[in-house]
């Protein structure tokens, strides 16, 4: 049985953070192999991982997409062969980045190849941690819309929760099928304004938990060190461990 788990959030929100530490807790509790797919056109979840990349999805699109006359080799081979490329492999993990959106001209035939031969890869892995951009440009093309669970990740701010609330609300627009819905308030100092509580209940959202803002990630992320080196007694990756716990369930 799989489990496909996506993520996504406006920058600065730690989202890619939590998608990293959602891969270590899948791993931790055996939950392997894992696919880390990072859907987001600025692509930072390979460094959170630890991991280095050299090929990314879209770069194997522009090529197919430019093989026009090509006859030495068919481009649904072509992509797979690049897809295959793509994927980074790890121990408990691998890691496939989709990289930039789109450029000029039509992108429907290698779009649709690419998610074919991207379906199939995902079924090789019985449990997927998808890294969104707040657009989810991405996933509403390229990928099956189904997810078991998805975090919406917001600071707790009124102008950051807005923005969550456009990102809960698209989900249901692409129609997307979710099982679970989740929203994460991350980086929180202090109490949660009341106002912002209120509109989560206004909004029917269902809140897995509230991170502090935590300084060790921080540190970390400027020290250009992946989230495997910070210790669970960080109170951050104590609270994220902790939501995943009590919501990624099968």
């Amino acid at each position: 049985m799989s489990l496909i788990i996506g993520m996504a959030g406006k920058g600065g929100t730690g989202k890619t953070t939590l998608a990293g530490l959602a891969v270590r807790y899948l791993a931790k509790v055996g939950k392997v192999p894992i696919l880390a797919v990072d859907a987001d056109s600025n692509a930072n979840l390979a460094d959170v991982l630890g991991m280095t990349y050299d090929r990314t999805l879209s770069e194997a699109r522009e090529e197919m997409k430019s093989s026009v006359g090509n006859v030495s080799i068919t481009k649904d081979t072509l992509i797979e062969l690049r897809t295959q490329e793509a994927i980074v492999e790890g121990d408990d993990f691998d890691l496939v980045v989709m990289g930039q959106p789109e450029g000029s001209g039509c992108y429907c035939a290698a779009n649709s190849i690419l998610a074919a031969v991207l379906d199939r890869t995902l079924k090789n892995y019985p449990y997927q941690v998808i890294d969104n951009e707040a657009g989810m440009e991405h996933i509403s093309r390229l990928t099956s819309r189904y997810m078991d669970i998805f975090y919406v990740v917001s600071d707790a701010s009124r102008r950051g929760f807005t923005a969550a609330v456009r990102i809960w609300r698209l989900v249901d627009e692409l129609k997307i099928t979710i099982k679970h819905k989740y929203l994460i308030l991350n980086r929180a100092r202090g109490e949660v304004p009341q106002d912002v509580l209120d509109l989560i209940q206004k909004e029917n959202m269902v809140l897995a938990g509230i991170i502090p803002d935590d300084l060790n990630i921080y540190e970390t992320d400027q020290a250009g060190q992946p989230t495997s080196v910070l210790s669970e007694n960080c109170p951050a990756v104590a609270k994220a461990m902790a939501i995943f716990q009590e919501t990624l369930v099968e």
